[in-house]
């Protein structure tokens, strides 16, 4: 079994977002929710709905931005 950094995704209300990624990243979204799929027993989730987990999951782990967060560095408006 894969140990992948996301879990099950919400069924969440879905929200559209547009945004252009290269044909190499976007079929490394497909397989990852391929795989995500076949580990929570579900059909592969929209490969669109594991940007917002996966952008969530690297700024939850990004020490570097906790830190620039506490010491008050982030840009005006971003909180």
């Amino acid at each position: 079994m894969a140990k992948l950094k996301l879990g099950p995704i919400a069924n969440d209300k879905p929200v559209k977002i547009t945004v252009e990624l290269p044909a190499a990243l976007h079929r490394d979204l497909v397989a990852y929710a391929e795989i995500l799929g076949r580990e929570a027993e579900q059909p592969a989730a929209d490969p669109g709905r594991l940007i917002v987990p996966m952008l969530e999951r690297f700024i939850l782990t990004d020490r570097g931005f906790a830190k620039a967060r506490r010491a008050g560095t982030e840009p005006a408006g971003s909180r």
